[in-house]
């Protein structure tokens, strides 16, 4: 084992997700997460040590990121083993037009990323929080942020742009597409193991709280049903997704809404919570007997089959299609939905496999895959391929 670790964060919202690697070996040592980040609820650290089995399960006292992150610190002993941490690695949802690819966190960057605040409100500051908390608590450790948007930068100017004045664009007002760091994941899966399906056309469906799909031909994205925000494509957990945006001048016009209420209507009121009346979680929208739960699921399932064949026209034909995400792999039942009468397009599920949770579902012409995703390799990957900056690592300052 190295005497070096590498730290991942994913800040949320209201969450913090963490994991730690050893460098050498890529092995993940330890995962862990900061839940209900308010100072209106109680938050909750868990953290799993995988290699000895224990976990760590307490309430403690924070209400905003960086104090989060000291206290999960705490524990840092046990989560190092005495090992220096070398490299943070950071998801950053927004990167803009500008990176299109991991980038290390100086200073300049920072303030460039600060940009884009307006761009992800919900996210951007959150990510940006962190990362700040994270530089100051290992001053010595090359910071490195990994964006959500890099994987489609790819698009054709076409998949890139809205029917607006050029000026936009040029402003930056564009199609961007998020979730990248998950579907770089499921593609470097699938140029290992499916070199052939990888070098054809393939939509990934990562669904789950977040969802959104991509059209990828030849390892490269070339469509998202995400666009300008993370509220684009399809529904959500608590977003709307694709939505007219003649609602949104009603909603001011003549209910005097502000922008910050249509804000949170959007983000956080709307999605499968807003349709159901109910919930954002699928597995109790599932288990309902409500009308209302099961006219949600439909709308879901029916935005998601409508994509597909959105994304098969973009890809000029079809070749397989990869679930992933928390719904993704584990919803039996929406990806038997998704997939039927879709014989038409050369898919067909095995309900065998689909109800054992099998890697490989499909019957038909199209491969229909379930791959777990894996973002925070993702990010350890990155800062591994930077550790060579880091001129010294240090252990948690106190």
């Amino acid at each position: 084992m190295s005497d070096q670790a590498i730290l991942t964060i994913n800040a949320g919202s209201s969450s913090i997700k963490f994991s730690v690697y050893d460098p050498e070996t890529m092995v993940e040592t330890v995962n862990g997460q900061v839940d209900s980040l308010s100072p209106s609820r109680q938050t909750t650290m868990k953290i799993e040590f995988l290699e000895t089995g224990k976990t760590i399960e307490e309430n403690i006292d924070a209400n905003d990121h960086a104090l989060a992150l000291q206290q999960v610190l705490r524990h840092g002993d046990a989560m190092f083993g005495g090992r220096l941490v070398a490299g943070v690695g950071h998801r950053v949802v927004h990167g803009g037009a500008i990176f299109d690819g991991p980038a290390v966190l100086t200073e300049d960057v920072f303030e460039t990323l600060a940009t884009f605040e307006p761009l992800a409100p919900l996210h951007q500051p959150h990510n940006l929080a962190a990362a700040r908390a994270a530089s100051a608590t290992f001053p010595d450790a090359v910071q490195v942020a990994c964006f959500d948007t890099a994987f489609h930068r790819t698009h054709p100017w076409v998949n890139d742009t809205f029917a607006l004045p050029r000026e936009w664009y040029d402003k930056g007002v564009r199609r961007y597409g998020f979730h990248g760091l998950s579907y770089d994941y499921i593609t470097g899966v699938l140029a290992k193991t499916e070199p052939q399906l990888a070098d054809g056309r393939v939509i990934v469906c990562h669904l789950g709280n977040g969802a959104s799909m991509c059209a990828i031909r030849d390892e490269i994205s070339v469509g998202s049903t995400m666009g300008f925000s993370a509220l684009d494509g399809l529904p959500m957990g608590t977003r709307c997704g694709q939505l007219d945006p003649g609602v949104l001048l009603y909603l001011m016009a003549q209910e005097g809404m502000s922008a910050k209420e249509i804000e949170t209507l959007l983000y956080k009121e709307s999605g499968l919570k807003g349709l159901s009346g109910m919930s954002n979680d699928m597995r109790e929208l599932e288990a309902s007997d409500d009308p209302a739960a099961k006219q949600a699921i439909d709308y879901f399932v029916f935005r998601i089959r409508r994509e597909i064949g959105g994304m098969a026209s973009v890809l000029e034909g079809l070749d397989g299609i990869v679930f992933c995400g928390g719904i993704g792999e584990n919803s039996r039942t929406i990806r038997k939905r998704v997939c039927e009468n879709m014989e038409w397009l050369g898919i067909e599920i095995d309900d065998a496999k689909n109800q054992a949770n099998e890697r490989d579902i499909g019957a038909g012409r199209v491969r229909v895959m379930v791959i777990p995703t894996d973002e925070e390799i993702v990010i350890a990957r990155a800062v591994k391929a930077n550790l060579h900056l880091a001129e010294s690592a240090q252990r948690p300052a106190a």
